[in-house]
């Protein structure tokens, strides 16, 4: 597992990295974990062009959120976390090109969904990414909502984009 792409173990239950190889799918699978959750989009560097197909027919599930790198939003943040919340109890993979979307994505869904105090969701980003002004506003979402609880976004719930 250490040789994928910017992997980062964040408990029994859940890992993130950059985009994984072929080759490196079956690693995944082979390690116990039950689904996988892309947030690149299909035009990102090294994007794997079947994925999907690789990943379902090891028998894990397969989830892909697009975020553009440029203009995260609300919504998708809102659709990540209602499938986190459906995949709870589950041994997940969440990944992206680099490990940088996939950081920023975990870092809210700790902070805002689970609780955690913001040094601690700090924990599971990618330590060597230094987010720029777009990533760092995505990391302030939270001055302006309610505390995303468990729960608190139903599945297809996700506004406009």
């Amino acid at each position: 597992m250490s040789t994928i792409l910017n992997y980062r173990y964040i408990n029994a239950r859940l890992a993130s990295s950059g985009q994984p190889l072929a080759d490196e799918i079956q690693s995944i699978a082979d390690a116990g974990y039950e689904a996988v959750i892309n947030l690149a989009m299909p035009y990102s560097p090294n994007v794997l062009e079947d994925e999907g197909f690789r990943v379902i027919s090891l028998g894990l599930d397969y989830y892909h959120i697009p975020v553009p790198w440029e203009e995260p939003t609300l919504a998708h943040l809102q659709r990540f976390c209602a499938l986190m919340q459906m995949l709870e109890g589950r041994k997940v993979w969440v990944h992206c090109a680099l490990n940088h979307r996939v950081s920023a994505f975990l870092f809210q869904y700790h902070r805002l969904v689970l609780g955690m105090p913001e040094a601690d969701a700090k924990a599971v980003m990618l330590p060597e990414w230094e987010p720029d002004e777009v990533w760092q506003a995505f990391l302030q979402i939270d001055s302006n909502l309610t505390r995303l609880a468990p729960g608190a976004i139903p599945v297809g719930s996700y506004g406009d984009e």
